[in-house]
């Protein structure tokens, strides 16, 4: 998928740059600079007193030295928490877009970010991924790049409290059974009877009566509600978190069969309704179930449409330990 949220060392990561957060000063510090500035050996240290100072929310590309596992490092002075009202969030946002620009333009095609500013420099966590997602986002949505955005671990960042809160109490009224909305599975075994239309007449005499009356398949519905929503299909595909080497296999094979994941990807991203998730579901034998916690909560969100994109999604999933939307 484009963006990942994913819990790892930043630099054990596969990729052509990671993006350390340092001071202005490039002198060193505690934390993913620590890490990555031991990783990288003296040569980085020697590197970076040439370089001598950046701006804050300035970013500068050197050489990975020793690290192994990607080719160059991003360094970027991020802004310290002032409350907000010093500028912080246009500051924050530039280390992410000329991390960005300086990857792209030396042909990178993976790129690992931290959250930047949210350790000593006191930046809230939740407002610096919410300016993290938003800004990879719009950038990928003009550039094929895949980008990884590292934690160490589930309580590394948050989420709203007030959206954690009333999804906590989506997510115990539907166990609870008090959601009685039509289209859910009863959580015993109903079967998936949206999944079968007019192919399953009982009239049909024979089996080629019903393949004669079979429904549109997945490829051809998604393809209907891309229309549907005025995009195209660099716009739907990029919306849904899925790469163009995947898009263009679903495009160009013939009853293409996708996973759960990213069949719900795309009715996330193309903010399909309850109904037309269902029935996309349905074209590639799926539905959603009382059972899973992952699906409870994508139809929180198709229900209520409480999402600017599928990355505020992600971020909600991951905070529940949940699989991510894309591929």
């Amino acid at each position: 998928m484009p963006l990942q949220i994913i819990r790892q060392d930043i630099t054990k990561i596969k990729c052509d740059a990671i993006v350390n957060p340092t001071d202005r000063w490039l002198s060193g510090g505690g934390g993913v600079d620590a890490l990555i500035r031991e990783a990288a050996e003296e040569q980085m240290d020697a590197r970076c007193a040439e370089i001598g100072s950046l701006s804050v929310g300035e970013a500068v590309l050197t050489p990975a030295y020793a690290m192994e596992n990607c080719k160059f490092v991003i360094h970027v002075a991020g802004p310290v928490w002032r409350g907000g009202l010093g500028g912080e969030r246009v500051l924050l946002r530039s280390c992410y877009l000329e991390a960005l620009e300086l990857a792209w333009d030396n042909k990178c095609r993976s790129v690992a970010f931290p959250l930047i500013a949210s350790g000593t420099y006191g930046y809230p966590k939740d407002k610096v991924l919410k300016i993290a997602t938003a800004t990879i986002s719009d950038f990928l949505m003009k550039h094929e790049m895949n980008v990884y955005l590292v934690v160490y671990d589930v309580d590394s960042y948050e989420i709203s409290q007030s959206l954690k809160s009333e999804l906590d109490s989506y997510i115990e009224r539907v166990y609870n059974q008090e959601d009685e909305d039509e289209g859910w599975l009863d959580p015993k075994g109903a079967d998936c009877s949206i999944a079968f239309s007019k192919c399953c007449s009982m009239e049909s005499s024979s089996l080629d009566d019903y393949f004669d009356n079979l429904d549109k398949g997945f490829s051809d519905t998604l393809f209907d509600y891309i229309d549907k929503k005025g995009m195209t299909d660099v716009e739907a595909y990029k919306r849904s978190n899925v790469s163009r080497k995947v898009f263009s296999k679903i495009k160009c094979t013939k009853n293409y069969t996708p996973s759960k994941i990213t069949a719900v990807s795309f009715a996330i991203g193309l903010h399909l309704s309850l109904e037309e998730t269902e029935h996309l579901l349905s074209t590639a034998g799926m539905c959603l179930s009382r059972s899973s916690k992952f699906d409870v909560i994508i139809e929180y969100f198709v229900k209520t449409g409480k999402y600017k994109d599928i990355h505020e999604v992600n971020e909600v999933l991951y905070q529940y330990d949940q699989v991510l939307l894309g591929c």
